[in-house]
C-alpha cells in the first residue's frame, strides 16, 4: 500500500515524537496532518516510567489533544499479561514510582521485599530511583531459576534534551552478567503492543504504519507484526546502523517533518 494511502500511524515516542518533554521538531504538524486527512494515530512507545494519564497531560501541554485511544504503552502491555499469568500472584519489581502506582491500580500484587517468600516472578521496567539493593534484590531472586523473569522492554538507551540514559534493557544486561538470565521482554520489538493497537482501532495492518527511531525494537517491530515501518533519524538509529542491519524499513526519513511533507 502507498504512503499516502496509510490511515493508522503507530508512533514510538522518545526519539520519534519527543525528547524528555519537548516536541521535535515537525512532530505536531505531522500528527495535525493527519488528522486532517482524516486518519489516526496512536503512540506505542516502550516507556513504561509514565501511565497513559501522565502522557495526555504531558501532550496537552504541548497542545495535542489526545485521549485514551491514543496511546499503547508497554506498561499497560505488561499489566495486561500479568493479569493472564500472574493473578493474585505476587511480583517483585523494580520500576519507576508511576509505574508502581499504575501496577497497583490494575490490582497486580507487587512487593520490593524480596525476602518474601511468595514471590512468583521479578519484573523489570525503567527505574529512575535505581539502588544497588534493589539490583541484589533481584540478582537473589533470580538465582532460584522457579522464579519467572520479565520486563517491559529492551530499550538500551531513552533519549532525553541533553542525549541519553539507560533503559530496561541496560538494567536487564546488568542483571544477566550476575545471574546469566535473560527476561521475556513485553514491550517492542513483540508483536503483541501491535495486535493491541490494530485491535483497538478501525484498520488493518495494512492500513498501518509504524514509526519509529530504533531498528532493533520499532523496525524489528514491524517486521514480526506484518506491519510497514519508517524510521525516523532523529533518535538513536543513524544510516550506518541500517547499512549494517539485516532488518530494513520499508522508509526512512530524517524527521517526521519530513514525512509531513509528503504525506
Amino acid at each position: 500500500m502507498k504512503l499516502k494511502n496509510k490511515k493508522l500511524f503507530l508512533l514510538d515516542i522518545d526519539g520519534t515524537v519527543c525528547k524528555g518533554e519537548n516536541l521535535i521538531d515537525g512532530a505536531s504538524d505531522f500528527l495535525y496532518k493527519v488528522r486532517e486527512n482524516n486518519g489516526d494515530f496512536v503512540f506505542i512507545t516502550n516507556n513504561a516510567t509514565k501511565s497513559t494519564n501522565d502522557y495526555i497531560n504531558q501532550f496537552k501541554k504541548l497542545g495535542i489533544s489526545t485521549n485514551e485511544k491514543n496511546f499503547i504503552t508497554a506498561g499497560y502491555a505488561t499489566i495486561q499479561y500479568l493479569k493472564q499469568n500472574y493473578k493474585n500472584k505476587l511480583i517483585y519489581v523494580l520500576a519507576s514510582k508511576s509505574f508502581i502506582t499504575e501496577l497497583k491500580q490494575n490490582n497486580i500484587k507487587i512487593t520490593g521485599d524480596y525476602d518474601n517468600k511468595n514471590i512468583k516472578c521479578v519484573l523489570i521496567s525503567y527505574d529512575n530511583e535505581l539502588t544497588y539493593d534493589k539490583l541484589s534484590g533481584a540478582c537473589k531472586l533470580l538465582l532460584n531459576k522457579n522464579i519467572d523473569y520479565i520486563a517491559t522492554n529492551p530499550d538500551l538507551v531513552c533519549p532525553v534534551e541533553f542525549g541519553y540514559l539507560p533503559d530496561c534493557g541496560a538494567i536487564c544486561q546488568m542483571i544477566e552478567h550476575a545471574v546469566k538470565r535473560k527476561p521475556y521482554f513485553i514491550g517492542k520489538p513483540e508483536a503483541a503492543i501491535i495486535d493491541l493497537a490494530i485491535k483497538n482501532n478501525k484498520y488493518t495492518k495494512q492500513d498501518a504504519l509504524i514509526i519509529g527511531d530504533r531498528i532493533y525494537t520499532d523496525i524489528m517491530c514491524g517486521h514480526r507484526s506484518g506491519v510497514d515501518t519508517a524510521l525516523v533519524l532523529t533518535g538513536e538509529a543513524t544510516t550506518e546502523d541500517v547499512e549494517k542491519s539485516e532488518i530494513k524499513p520499508n522508509y526512512i526519513f530524517n524527521s517526521l517533518l519530513e514525512l509531513s511533507q509528503i504525506y
